[in-house]
């Protein structure tokens, strides 16, 4: 026996923002963990290749042009920081190399 469809199903309207959370540090907190400080400073590039290792990407994504913002948006993704897409790029713009350390420290605090 079939019933009549009384109503269609609704999706999603958006973001559940109630589990959002904060970087566990700012951008400018380079700092606070010199290891990474001086990593971000001297040899970023080896910095974007673990951050992106421990992100659980290829340690090469980095060479690919704009990885590091996909990187970072995933990292807000993952843990449900609160941000923008527009937020990072201008961050890593301007700030590239804090910015890095910030993901760093963020992937070291949560794994």
């Amino acid at each position: 026996m079939s019933y009549p469809i009384g109503a269609q199903p609704q999706g999603v309207q958006g973001y559940v923002t109630s589990n959002s959370s904060q970087w566990n540090s700012d951008v400018f907190d380079c700092c606070e963990d010199m290891g990474i400080c001086l990593c971000g400073t001297f040899v970023p590039c080896i910095l974007a290749c673990k951050v992106s290792q421990d992100f659980g990407e290829c340690c090469c994504l980095p060479c690919l042009f704009g990885s590091v913002l996909a990187v970072r948006t995933g990292i807000r993704e993952r843990y449900h920081i609160e941000g923008s897409i527009c937020n990072d790029w201008v961050c890593l713009s301007f700030c590239g190399q804090c910015t890095l350390c910030q993901m760093a420290r963020e992937l070291k605090a949560r794994n």
